[in-house]
């Protein structure tokens, strides 16, 4: 009955209990009160979550553990719309064919909504919105731990694919003042990216397709978390765009989460089949990666574990 648990977090971070509760206990009445929630469901819901870390019962009310914090949408590194958008129905409904998907190997998109997640989110704005909180979100704790474990101050001009709108370049270029960066992303991702202000005498933004035009000469290649959105054919071709426009020595830091090769719980082992139902992507070992990159013309030099289950796979192109 373990599925019940995702819901009962995700209710919590759609209807805002963790905002309404403050620094101080407050009880079940309380906050159903300010939230518009039935006070016996609330503290039911609360029991179950409490037992797994987030939130706690103090004397008869509830207050704040580190792990709820997270979902108040204040916090620095808010994962609140990260948790509401995996609650969303078209993330949810994924696993409703997942027999499918064991059967074929193969992504049951099509069966969740037509035309695929892309798409969907492309018909969508306010899932859209969502989706773009919750990877800004996600990506706060992960940018955190990058600046902390890299030393980006070597290098003239780094080139982040894939980019979005530019929220980990911008990270990096603050911390190395004296590159230039280059955001490369479709056209209309890099026009809001462009229309937030991100373009700048250091940094600038060049659109394109990976798969189809030529990606910026750089000295230093970013890549975070876009190729696990792809199958392994999709994937390779996207490191060999990149080894083309490197010039040999060039570095790339493949920004993912690893899937421990143990029997261990692992979140990256759930995210995994979450790629398999929904996007037709998937999650890959350090040794994967490793032979993806040999494949491609780089040759994997360390892995830098910066928390958050994510690494950098610092590699050099030969």
């Amino acid at each position: 009955m373990s599925h019940g648990l995702p819901r009962c977090l995700h209710a919590v971070a759609e209807l805002g209990i963790a905002d309404a509760l403050g620094e101080s206990p407050r009880s079940a009445e309380e906050l159903a009160r300010e939230t518009g929630t039935d006070t016996g469901a609330l503290a039911r819901t609360l029991r179950v979550l409490s037992a797994e870390g987030i939130f706690e019962a103090r004397d008869g009310a509830w207050g704040h553990t580190p792990a709820s914090r997270l979902l108040r949408s204040d916090h620095p590194q808010s994962m609140r719309s990260f948790v509401r958008m995996i609650g969303l129905p078209v993330y949810w409904r994924g696993f409703e064919y997942f027999t499918d998907a064991l059967r074929t190997g193969e992504s049951v998109q099509e069966r969740v909504v037509s035309g695929g997640f892309w798409k969907y989110l492309s018909e969508n704005p306010d899932a859209a919105r969502l989706f773009d909180e919750a990877m800004m979100g996600k990506a706060a704790g992960q940018i955190a731990g990058v600046l902390r474990s890299y030393d980006f101050s070597a290098f003239g001009t780094i080139a982040d694919i894939g980019g979005g709108r530019g929220h980990l370049l911008a990270a990096v270029l603050q911390a190395a003042p004296r590159a230039h960066g280059v955001l490369f992303d479709q056209p209309h991702v890099t026009a809001a990216a462009q229309a937030a202000g991100m373009e700048s005498g250091q940094l600038r933004v060049h659109p394109g397709d990976f798969f189809i035009d030529a990606l910026p000469s750089a000295d230093c290649y970013l890549i975070m978390q876009v190729i696990h959105d792809w199958d392994d054919q999709k994937a390779a071709r996207i490191l060999a765009a990149i080894r083309k426009a490197a010039a040999s020595g060039a570095k790339l830091l493949l920004i993912e989460c690893i899937v421990p090769e143990d029997s261990k719980p692992s979140w990256t082992k759930m995210l995994d089949l979450q790629m398999l139902t929904l996007l037709s992507g998937k999650e890959r070992t350090e040794k994967e990666y490793s032979e993806m990159l040999r494949t491609a013309g780089f040759r994997l030099d360390r892995v830098i574990d910066v928390g958050m289950s994510t690494s950098i796979l610092e590699s050099v192109a030969v």
